[in-house]
């Protein structure tokens, strides 16, 4: 009986075995099958992603070049420290941020960012977390490679500006794409990342899409170590196009040398051929390194120098060129001129007009600098008579001024390729109850003030330059730009080829130029005026003169307060507008130094340190006579300069049709 009992409970304990071992067995079948079947391709994937990784090879940024082939801003090989995001899988990212901040010497807000900008990203996807890592910052992601596999050291290439941040306001400069950027790009069809560098400022971001390159990859076999034993592919990169500027550099250095040594080491000056609107300088003071937002500004130390730029009271972020508004005090008095003479204010027969020493309006005497008589035009602007253009600002009147204002474009943008670009305040009875609205209807005192540049002109340096630019080649204004052209890149891989392309108008709807009809009499007052200015006994901008090298110009003295309140830091601005030579124009300049006094005693000697250098690289044969220049200069307003061989055959031209 116990053997047959034994045997029994024998049976009993196999029998559950079996069915033990038959559930344990179904339950790896539907385990089995699941994996397999139903998650087969989601397993696959992760082991694949395991063991191959995508590794982006960054393209070269295109080199930025001046009209003459000089290099201004190219990429250097740098080394960076970048996170994949494959390798984060199952990591508290949070609780790594503050040990790498600190042992790679990183903002800790800025490395959070980076860390919750990466969990959007694909499995193969990877970030920069630190550009131009030190060898200190190299030493450590190596020692460190088990804790941080996700870590790694890449070669990338990395943004340079010249020094002393020369140009900074024209190149502006490349950074990391912002979350808003990026989701506005994206949606206009673009195809970016986080931690993408993209152009943020000046050239930079308004030519982003041809200068950015093409990035290729390597798929690559990595160990669990995250260690390369293989590679399976390999995608060249494409290069972006090289662009070549406008820009001369040699005048632009000595541009921005004459701002520097100035008195108030703040101001602008701009120079563009009239005849296509090609910028040849444009000078902003004072100035910044960019250089800052491609290599420091992921530090504490970077954000602090960030932080003291957008502190600074004297704006050194500030592009004075395009975004400074400033009453142009007499240079105003250049497109009154022609406006007077086409509108028929005045004529060329009967151009004089009463100085009086200036002019009283109601219980208001509003003063001229002199006592000149009854000039007529082109002594006016020699002189440059306020009495004058109180009087042909009268009769003109608002309608007249507005008139000239909307001929000129100075209440539009220039169109300059440029990002950020301001428009300029002028006079209009709508701007008088916005700007004095305790008073805002528009009286006559109004429209004296506004016609020699002062209370209700604020112009951008730019506008002013394209006015009087357009004004010297017979009134054809073109639109001021600093692309001249772009280089072709090859096709490579699957990227197709890139052509070359010239400078195009960013508004296809603008005509460029833009055609102000100015009868050729009118034009060759006006010019005559601005010659006898720098050329002739008497005129304000005799520090140009230059012998056998025809100037013309136009001082101008903007008060920034009322007279006897102009000192120290509220001093006049110093304006000068000119052009070479006066009959042929090849350069049109405009100069600004801010809250110096006097135009022709600041600004026009600004002005002529580039003439001469302009004259010396266009004219190599010519040797001038330096000491009469001298001469001429130091001696008192007894007797007119001599003018030049072309300024006198012009002239006998003019008396010979009179």
């Amino acid at each position: 009986m116990k053997f047959e009992e034994g045997a029994q409970n024998l049976k009993v304990r196999l029998r559950i075995i079996q069915v033990i071992v038959l559930v344990l067995l179904s339950v790896l079948g539907v385990r089995l099958y699941f994996l397999q079947v139903v998650y087969g391709a989601y397993y696959a994937e992760r082991a694949e992603n395991q063991r191959v990784r995508l590794l982006p090879i960054p393209a070269q940024r295109g080199t930025i070049f001046d009209r003459k082939g000089k290099v201004l801003v190219d990429s250097r090989p740098s080394y960076n420290v970048i996170l994949f995001r494959e390798a984060t899988k199952g990591k508290d990212l949070n609780a790594i941020v503050a040990p790498l901040a600190e042992a790679l010497n990183l903002d800790l807000e800025i490395l959070h960012d980076r860390f919750e900008a990466i969990k959007t990203l694909p499995a193969f996807e990877s970030i920069i977390i630190k550009q131009e890592a030190t060898p200190a910052d190299i030493a450590w992601v190596e020692t460190h490679n088990v804790e941080h596999p996700e870590l790694r050291i890449e070669q990338q290439p990395q943004r340079r500006y010249p020094d002393a941040g020369v140009l900074a306001h024209v190149l502006g400069y490349v950074g990391e794409i912002g979350p808003k950027q990026l989701e506005r790009l994206n949606k206009e069809g673009a195809d970016y990342k986080p931690g993408d560098l993209i152009g943020q400022e000046g050239l930079e971001r308004v030519y982003d899409s041809s200068l950015r390159g093409r990035d290729g990859y390597r798929r690559v076999i990595v160990d669990s170590r995250g260690q390369i034993q293989d590679e399976i592919e390999k995608i060249e990169p494409q290069a972006g196009q090289d662009l070549v500027t406008t820009i001369d550099l040699d005048l632009q250095l000595i541009a921005e040398d004459q701002l520097r040594n100035s008195p108030s080491k703040r101001g602008v000056i701009v120079a563009m051929d009239p005849n296509n609107g090609e910028i040849l300088v444009m000078a902003s003071a004072p100035t910044f390194d960019p250089n800052l937002f491609t290599q420091r500004i992921g530090t504490k130390e970077g954000r602090a120098e960030y932080a003291a730029l957008l502190k600074d009271p004297k704006t050194p972020l500030f592009n004075r060129a395009i975004r400074g508004r400033y009453p142009p005090g007499s240079t105003w008095k250049i497109p009154m001129a022609v406006a007077g003479l086409e509108q028929g204010a005045i004529t060329t027969e009967h151009s004089n007009l009463v100085c009086g020493g200036g002019i009283t309006i109601g219980n208001k005497f509003t003063r001229c600098m002199g006592h000149h008589g009854s000039p007529e035009i082109r002594h006016a602007i020699q002189v440059s008579c306020d009495g004058y253009f109180y009087r042909l600002g009268l009769k003109m009147e608002l309608e007249g001024i507005m008139g000239m204002v909307d001929s000129f474009d100075l209440n539009k943008r220039t169109g300059v390729d440029l990002p950020h670009e301001l428009i300029s305040w002028t006079p209009s009875r709508e701007f008088k109850k916005r700007f004095n609205p305790r008073d805002p209807d528009w009286r006559d005192i109004d429209t004296v003030y506004a016609s020699f540049g002062q209370v209700y002109d604020f112009v951008t340096p730019l506008a002013m330059l394209r006015a009087v630019a357009g004004i010297s080649i017979g009134g054809k204004l073109y639109m001021p730009h600093l692309l001249k052209e772009f280089n072709p890149v090859s096709a490579i891989g699957p990227f197709a080829a890139r052509p070359a392309h010239a400078f195009e108008p960013l508004d296809q709807k603008r005509p460029n130029p833009k055609i102000v009809p100015i009868s050729e009499e009118h034009h060759r007052l006006v010019v005559e005026g601005m010659w006898k200015v720098v050329n002739e006994a008497g005129g304000t901008g005799a520090a140009v003169r230059i012998a056998g090298f025809d100037v013309a110009g136009k001082t101008g003295t903007a008060q920034v307060v009322g007279l006897g309140k102009d000192v120290g830091e509220n001093k006049d601005h110093s304006w000068f507008v000119s052009y070479a030579p006066a009959y042929k124009p090849e350069i049109a300049m405009i100069a600004l130094i801010e809250n110096v006094g006097f135009g022709g005693k600041f600004a026009a000697p600004s002005s002529r340190a580039l003439y001469d250098v302009y004259h010396g690289k266009t004219r190599p044969g010519e040797v001038r006579d330096q000491r009469s220049e001298v001469s001429g200069e130091l001696e008192s307003a007894a007797a007119p300069a001599q003018p030049s061989r072309e300024s006198r055959q012009r002239q006998t031209r003019v008396q010979n049709t009179q």
